[in-house]
C-alpha cells in the first residue's frame, strides 16, 4: 500500500495504520452502506489481540487538493497513508459479550479524530444499537487489547484496506476486512440520497451496518413494503419498498431482519 503504514500481529493478519490482526476467512463485506441472516449467535471464541502503539506519523507525500463535491463539504480521494488513533476511552456500554474497539482517522482527509470517535461512541451506545439486544457490549480503549478498529479513510485508502481480499473492491464503499471496519470519507460526507438531510442517521447506519459485519452478520434484504429496512440490508442498492433505519434493533428492543441476500 502506497505511504500506508501496516504490520503483522502474531496472528499473521493485517491492520492497516495500526497494527494488529484481521480475523474472519476474510469476508469482505462492501457497501456504501451494509449482511445474510439475522443470527444472534456469538463469534467464536477468542482472545483478542494485544495492541501495538499507532506508529507516529512520518512525513509523507502532500495530499492531493481536496475535491470539492456538488452536495456537501470536501474531501480528497487520497489522503497522507497514515493513521491517527482516538485518545481516551468509554465506559462499557451494553451487558453482552465486551467488545472493544479503537478509532482511527486517516491523516490528511479533513475529519477530526476526536469528532469522529465520539460519533461512533454515540451510535455503538445508542438505546437500538447492538447493545439492545442483551448480546453485546462495547468499550473504546485507546491502548491495550481490541477486537476490532473504526477506521475512517479516503476512497483511495479503502480500495487498498479491503482490496487485499477482494480486489473488486470499489473506492466509493464502505466495508469490513477481518478486525477492520472501513468506513468511507466519501460516503460519511456525502451520504446517499435516500438519507439526505438525514446525516445522523446515515452515519448509523454505515457504522452499524460494518460493525454487523464484525459481529457475524450477513447481508439482508427489504423484508416487506413500508417496513424499516434492515441495517444488514445494502440500502445504497436500493430501499426496494422499505423505509430508510440505521439501527438494527426497534423501539421495542426487537431485531429489525430480513431475508438472507448475498
Amino acid at each position: 500500500m502506497t505511504g500506508a503504514t501496516r504490520r503483522r500481529s502474531g496472528s499473521g493478519a493485517t491492520i492497516w495504520g495500526i497494527a494488529g490482526p484481521a480475523s474472519c476467512v476474510i469476508i469482505i463485506t462492501a457497501c456504501y452502506l451494509v449482511g445474510g441472516t439475522p443470527s444472534h449467535t456469538s463469534l467464536a471464541a477468542q482472545r483478542s489481540p494485544q495492541a501495538e502503539p499507532v506508529p507516529t506519523p512520518t512525513a509523507s507525500t502532500p495530499s492531493p487538493r481536496p475535491k470539492r463535491t456538488a452536495r456537501t463539504g470536501t474531501f480528497p480521494m487520497r489522503g497522507s497513508g497514515t493513521f491517527t488513533r482516538a485518545t481516551g476511552s468509554t465506559a462499557i456500554v451494553g451487558n453482552g459479550r465486551l467488545m472493544r474497539y479503537i478509532v482511527v482517522v486517516e491523516d490528511g482527509i479533513g475529519q477530526n479524530t476526536q469528532t469522529f470517535a465520539h460519533d461512533v461512541d454515540r451510535i455503538l451506545a445508542a438505546p437500538r444499537g447492538w447493545t439492545a439486544g442483551g448480546l453485546w457490549s462495547f468499550k473504546r480503549v485507546s491502548s491495550g487489547p481490541y477486537d476490532f478498529v473504526v477506521n475512517l479513510a479516503s476512497p483511495v485508502m479503502v480500495a487498498k484496506m479491503c482490496g487485499e481480499a477482494n480486489p473488486n473492491v470499489p473506492s466509493q464503499v464502505d466495508c469490513r476486512s477481518g478486525q477492520n471496519v472501513v468506513i468511507n470519507v466519501l460516503r460519511w460526507v456525502l451520504l446517499t440520497p435516500p438519507y439526505k438531510g438525514q446525516t445522523s442517521l446515515y452515519h448509523a447506519l454505515a457504522v452499524n451496518h460494518e460493525v454487523g459485519h464484525r459481529l457475524g452478520h450477513g447481508h439482508m434484504a427489504c423484508p416487506g413494503a413500508g417496513m424499516p429496512a434492515p441495517v444488514m440490508q445494502q440500502q445504497i442498492f436500493g430501499l426496494h419498498g422499505c423505509v430508510i433505519n440505521g439501527y438494527p434493533y426497534n423501539a421495542q428492543n426487537r431485531f429489525i431482519s430480513g431475508p438472507p441476500a448475498p
